[in-house]
């Protein structure tokens, strides 16, 4: 069976990092925020968030690939892009501006959030290119 079109398999990535994203979100905002602060906060829901992307690559690898390395980073790159398009869209439905969004970022944490992007584009390629063990 041929693996499935780069856009379904990027957008299946994508919804799976950004589900567990939006949970771990809404926690941090609601219980660890107004404890710690939100640069701390963040900084803290970056590792779970990375596992996420590792986790959600495998299994779109495992159930799709093993991916070329060509292919792994279109689906990456383009999960990245659907990713950032629900991202803005959520700040936008807050009635925040993207500019007063983007410069209300931590410096540290924010730097560290666009560092994590480049791992979660770059997660497809990274897992993809191990070889799939097909043990029976």
């Amino acid at each position: 069976m041929p693996p499935p079109p780069i856009l379904k398999t990027s957008l299946a990535y994508a919804a799976m990092v950004f589900g567990v994203g939006f949970v771990l979100g809404a926690i941090r905002v609601t219980i660890v925020v107004p404890r710690i602060g939100m640069r701390w906060a963040e900084l803290l829901e970056m590792p779970f968030m990375l596992a996420a992307c590792f986790l959600a690559a495998r299994h779109v690898v495992r159930s799709w690939g093993p991916f070329e390395p060509a292919r792994g980073l279109a689906v990456g790159l383009l999960a990245l892009a659907w990713l950032l398009l629900a991202e803005v869209c959520l700040v936008l439905a807050q009635g925040i501006t993207m500019a007063a969004y983007v410069t209300s970022r931590d410096p540290v944490s924010g730097a560290a959030y666009l560092l994590s992007l480049a791992f979660f584009a770059a997660m497809p390629l990274l897992v993809g290119a191990q070889p799939r063990s097909d043990r029976h």
